[in-house]
């Protein structure tokens, strides 16, 4: 969209999609070329400020920075040297030969040690505090810095308050960690080497939950002539849309930083996109008039204009519909010199209706919204963004039947979304956690006055062209929800959104605004946190109030059940209800600090899955819901607050492995497939001859279980039922089975087994071949096994990974939220007989690389991984 290329960035780096731009070369697209600057860089972090300098002290120059996306005056940059200019630093003499040598993207808390002073179990007890610098000397020749010609700085994420210094001077900045920001390098940029430095500060308390550190998303250096697109400056629509064609109407922003007026010409073919390559393909498809126009120095203009596509093919979710896409290939040239600048910008054509009685409509189709609420860590790898463990996200969130994303609380990396339009997953776009009002006391709240129009302005201006994005969020259970004050600023968040973009409505996440309150009279589509499923144990359900008092607004559940589950662990005895409020005596292990995987507690606040199927059956008008959480994440290890590192929300865990729930979610969201879960295991040496609930997920309607042959009985769903329960099972060892029914034909079938003893582990990967640029990843799962390969449910061995060949481990983890060895640790205990190791290529290597696993007193195991197709 927009100038913006295809990133891809991957683990504590990035994946190498497109292998020269990671060595820092051009991408090809003369005139315009916009490089990696990810790689190369030094860094270190300070516990206490090294350098005297506050974000206070250079706030006059930095607030500049926002002056494209701010209505109200323009900052003006202060004469004078700024400060920070006699900081050693940011001297191009400085030697830095000792500090860390690190590419990007780059999250300095991830290594750990867990247990960082002042920061809680919230938020992860990782080191994600202080302040941290970054340099990096680049080259330009004179072509480069030659009058007519600009440099963009273009940074993805910067956690947090990022101060940019060229060459020893403060460029300037963006305090809010989550958006991305470009900054205009010319004034500064000299032939020769040019130093980088980045000054960025974290303080604690700043979140609610890992919020990550460092430079951790895609850094670019942007060549352009000085009359070319603007930032973001395209935006592509499709107000009308049939079988037959599809009216595309397109704006262009053209930006003239000379002194002079420029005689332009703008032309736009339309292409489709190859679903494998990401690329344009075949001949143009349609293509817009010819348009010239003059623009001033120092001005400028914006160009729209309108083609027809015939025969339009949609974009739409996954698995109903197919995600297509196209791209409009803009070429600017100016004052006879041909073209100047040339941009891509993806887009897809489809049609959005909010419905209050039918809910989600696209291209004429409901869609039901099946999704789920993602932090944006990538567990072991932390927040540095990784393009191949989100696309190992949403491939696993697809294959249980999720089509959409909520990016909670805050923008993502511009690769995730994307990721979304490739693979057909709609993504509710998320601005803030907190607006006026805070939640923490270094939260958001500290910059609302001066950054929030910014923020908000831009990231739905990078956005806007996505087809994934349905919706944007303009808030998440805000303090000032309820409040006269709220209505305000819902109305000013939601008229940015409306400028900015004016084809999606806007939603916020509601965890106590009623109907009749300032802020839902002016939200267009009201969210839900735990309010349709009725808060805790109650029922009582606000989605008839809010449906009565508003029957053409869309609702749906933004955030809802965050149930509470350890992967492989159950507790007895099991609540008989179909939900429980967590504690000691429901389903807590509170000496091991773990949550029983019965599926069935919660928090106070929140439901169990089967309570909220409850009440979105009984009422169908509400287009659906986002679940807490699809994965687990770093922080808020509710409800081992104190202790614990890492969520218990997930339906998958930290590490990627599979909850129990993952199927009771994927019978509800995908009853086409037939499928049986039973849980608990069946290895229980300790419980022979006592009660040992069976319950059984299927998307079958009929089931029959077995303990060693011997019918249980045979059970058929009901109205309000969602999972099958022999609550009475006396556990003996040998062999559970059911057999699930539909429609009366035999569907699916499970079994688990009584085990032996650990003897040997089975080494697997995710992908065996993968990119040899250094930078793309295999997951690679080790299971703790019998001797006839039955994974031991209880199996916690230690296991040590290791390398031969030219490959190296990024991280280790099991999905244990208690467990607070460093991630970059080569030992980690197998967590319910399974422990993950990720790997790459070492840079500037290929070839085949084995992983192994070692445990004393078992058989280890091996897995060879290529490196380069």
């Amino acid at each position: 969209m927009g100038s913006r290329r295809s990133a891809s960035a991957s683990g504590l780096l990035y994946t190498g999609l497109f292998f020269l731009a990671i060595l820092g070369h051009a991408v090809a697209q003369s005139p315009r070329e916009r490089s990696s600057l990810n790689a190369g860089w030094r860094f270190s972090r300070f516990t206490s400020n090294p350098d005297g300098l506050s974000y206070d002290t250079l706030k006059p120059w930095i607030l500049p920075s926002s002056n494209d996306f701010i209505t109200r005056a323009k900052y003006q940059r202060p004469f004078g040297t700024p400060p920070g200019s006699n900081v050693q630093y940011v001297q191009g003499s400085f030697d830095d030969s000792k500090w860390d040598p690190i590419d990007l993207p780059h999250d300095w808390a991830i290594k750990g040690p867990f247990g960082a002073p002042g920061i809680s179990g919230s938020e992860g007890k990782l080191p994600y505090d202080g302040v941290g610098w970054y340099r990096k000397t680049i080259k330009l020749d004179g072509g480069d810095v030659k009058k007519g010609k600009n440099l963009y700085l273009e940074v993805d994420g910067a956690m947090s308050y990022a101060s940019v210094f060229l060459n020893g001077v403060l460029v300037g900045g963006w305090p809010y960690g989550y958006n991305s920001f470009r900054l205009d390098l010319t004034p500064y940029a000299k032939a020769g080497e040019n130093t980088f430095a980045i000054r960025l500060e974290n303080k604690p308390n700043s979140s609610r939950w890992y919020p990550g550190a460092g430079l951790y998303r895609n850094v670019w250096l942007v060549k352009v002539n000085s009359v070319h697109v603007a930032q973001y400056g395209t935006k592509v629509t499709t107000p009308s849309v049939s079988a037959g064609s599809a009216t595309v109407d397109l704006s262009v922003t053209i930006e003239n930083s000379s002194n002079s007026t420029k005689r332009v010409d703008l032309i736009t073919e339309i292409y489709e996109v190859d679903a494998s390559t990401g690329k344009a393909t075949g001949d143009a498809k349609s293509s817009f008039d010819r348009v010239s126009v003059s623009i001033a120095g120092g001005t400028k203009k914006v160009l729209n204009s309108t083609t027809e596509l015939s025969s339009p093919k949609l974009w739409g979710p996954v698995p109903e519909q197919s995600p297509n896409q196209y791209v409009a290939v803009t070429k600017l040239s100016a004052g006879g010199n041909g073209t100047v600048d040339s941009v891509d910008t993806k887009f897809g054509v489809r049609t959005i209706v909010y419905d209050g009685n039918k809910g989600l409509i696209i291209n004429g189709a409901p869609v039901y919204v099946k999704g789920v609420c993602n932090h944006h860590d990538l567990g072991s790898l932390g927040a540095a963004f990784n393009v191949r463990a989100a696309e190992r996200q949403f491939e696993m969130l697809l294959e249980m039947g999720t089509n959409a994303l909520r990016t909670s609380h805050n923008m993502p990396a511009p690769e995730l979304l994307d990721l979304a339009d490739r693979m057909g997953i709609m993504v509710m776009g998320e601005t803030f956690d907190t607006w006026k009002t805070e939640k923490v006391d270094n939260d958001y709240h500290l910059l609302w006055d001066e950054w929030h129009e910014a923020d908000m302005r831009s990231y739905v201006r990078r956005e806007r062209n996505h087809p994934s994005i349905v919706a944007w969020s303009i808030g998440n259970e805000m303090p000032d929800q309820s409040s006269a004050l709220g209505g305000q600023i819902g109305t000013e968040l939601q008229n940015i959104a409306h400028q900015e973009d004016g084809t999606r409505k806007s939603t916020a996440g509601l965890n106590n605004a009623q109907p009749g309150s300032a802020l839902v009279n002016v939200l267009e589509i009201p969210g839900l946190n735990y309010q349709g499923e009725g808060k805790g144990l109650a029922l009582n359900s606000t989605y008839p109030i809010f449906h009565s008092m508003y029957p053409d607004k869309m609702i749906w559940g933004t955030e809802t059940a965050s149930t509470v589950s350890t992967r492989g662990t159950y507790i007895f005895p099991v609540t008989s209800g179909i939900e429980a409020i967590v504690g000691p005596s429901a389903g807590e292990n509170v000496t091991a600090q773990y949550v029983s995987s019965y599926e069935l507690y919660h928090p106070s606040w929140a439901a169990s899955p089967d309570k909220v199927f409850i009440q979105q059956d009984r009422y169908p008008y509400v287009a659906g819901e986002f679940v807490w959480t699809g994965w687990d994440y770093i922080g808020e290890p509710t409800p081992f607050d104190n202790s614990s590192r890492s969520s218990y929300f997930g339906i998958i865990d930290l590490a990627g492995f599979k909850k129990d729930r993952f199927w009771l979610y994927q019978a509800r969201w995908r009853p086409e497939v037939p499928q049986a879960h039973i849980l608990p295991h069946w290895t229980w040496p300790s419980r022979v001859g006592q009660v040992t609930p069976v319950h059984v997920f299927t998307s079958g309607d009929e089931a029959e279980l077995f303990v060693n042959g011997n019918s249980q009985g045979r059970k058929k769903t009901k109205p309000s039922e969602y999972r099958l329960r022999w609550d009475n099972v006396t556990y003996t060892p040998g062999e559970i089975e059911v057999v699930a029914y539909k429609n009366g034909e035999k569907w699916a079938e499970d079994s688990k087994k009584t085990v032996g003893s650990a003897t040997k582990l089975n080494v697997t990967a995710d992908r065996t071949s993968i990119d040899s640029d250094g930078y793309d990843l295999s997951f690679v799962t080790v299971a703790v096994v019998d001797e006839n390969d039955d994974t031991v449910p209880q199996a916690s061995n230690t296991i040590a990974f290791s390398v031969d060949g030219p490959g190296e481990i990024i991280s280790t983890d099991n999905g244990d939220p208690t467990d607070m060895i460093a991630f970059p640790s080569l030992t980690r205990k197998a967590f319910s007989g399974f422990a993950l190791a990720i790997v790459r290529s070492k840079p500037g290597s290929s070839g085949s690389f084995t992983v192994s696993a070692a445990s004393n007193g078992l058989a280890g195991g091996e897995v060879v991984v290529h490196a380069g197709y």
